[in-house]
């Protein structure tokens, strides 16, 4: 369904007869949309009305600006604009990768709104790229090594050009395969591989304008797009455990994780070190789940969940454990 709110208009998956019950919306993660979220919406239990939202950019919702200043409150006040315009209060919140950071954006300005989150593999609180240690410390000031300057370009190009194939390991099909699951098994291929060609490319949304650093790897946070609004610079969460009410989190993570991860393969600094980026002065990597775990302490009421032998996709290589953590979750909330 399509949900017109202040700045835009918003595409909703709902589940068909379940207009009842306690909201959870489920947010999406990057290069994807709400289609991804299809299978685990359908299994939840009776009594919650379960809702996706296709963020801007992406899916059917309009391709509107993304303001990368304000970190990801472009995304996150979009959502809270959906929640009053759906009269929703008291939702529960799942967010995946990306989605982790939106709705923890949203549990952070709204909290009393929010009823539990469940993260599911999220971007770390100090954004993706550009810090060291736990506390996300900025390597340098200009958030060098993070941005859009960072997206590998012929990924972009295919995505752009609605490429289907598995000839080069930057299509978005090999990207699937080999990065948001473990084991390229997962059934429904092609449908998460349409799912993640609906984003919409260039420099307003994803991936964002590059800009340029003199330290090394040589690109720092534009102002415009998606991977500029997760740029340490425009996007922390240091205050976190400052707000009240604190609803109950769950954190759910695949162990094997390559985007989301202490040695991340989409972190330059990491692959500095592994020589893949050369001339790397030594920068180490960003430390995602730690700082992650770091904010989540001192927040307070969370509880980790590490699932064995899974990638990024916990919901759709791991679904029937998912399903149980979730509804358990959900049921304790």
């Amino acid at each position: 369904m399509k949900v017109r709110t202040p700045r835009l208009t918003q595409n909703v998956l709902a589940v068909e007869g379940r207009d009842t019950g306690e909201a959870v919306l489920f947010v999406h993660g990057n290069v994807s949309s709400s289609a991804f979220w299809r299978d685990s919406m359908a299994a939840l239990p009776d009594g919650y009305r379960p809702l996706a939202v296709d963020l801007r950019g992406f899916g059917e919702s309009d391709p509107a600006p993304v303001d990368a200043t304000r970190g990801l409150r472009d995304y996150s006040d979009d959502v809270i604009e959906l929640l009053e315009a759906l009269d929703l209060d008291g939702v529960h919140l799942a967010g995946w990768s990306l989605g982790g950071g939106i709705v923890l954006q949203v549990l952070r300005d709204r909290p009393a709104a929010v009823r539990s989150v469940t993260l599911v593999n999220p971007i770390s609180p100090y954004g993706f790229g550009g810090t060291e240690g736990p506390d996300g410390l900025l390597t340098h000031p200009d958030g060098t090594g993070a941005g859009a300057g960072a997206a590998n370009p012929d990924f972009v190009a295919r995505l752009k050009a609605g490429d289907m194939s598995d000839e080069s390991p930057t299509s978005p099909r090999s990207v699937f395969r080999s990065s948001y699951v473990k084991h390229p098994d997962v059934p429904d291929e092609d449908f998460y591989v349409r799912s993640m060609l609906t984003t919409h490319v260039g420099e307003a949304n994803y991936p964002g304008d590059a800009a340029a650093s003199p330290e090394w790897p040589g690109v720092a946070p534009g102002r415009t797009g998606l991977l500029n609004a997760i740029a340490p610079t425009n996007f922390r969460l240091d205050d976190l455990h400052e707000i009240d009410p604190k609803p109950p989190v769950l954190w759910i993570r695949g162990a094997d994780d390559v985007i989301v991860s202490d040695t991340s393969l989409f972190d330059l600094a990491h692959l500095g070190a592994l020589g893949v980026v050369p001339g790397s002065p030594g920068t180490p990597a960003q430390p995602m789940v730690a700082q992650t775990r770091a904010v989540l302490e001192r927040y307070g009421p969370y509880r980790e969940v590490l699932l064995d032998d899974c990638g990024h996709s916990p919901h759709l290589e791991r679904p029937e454990e998912f399903r149980r953590l979730l509804a358990d979750h959900l049921g304790e909330a």
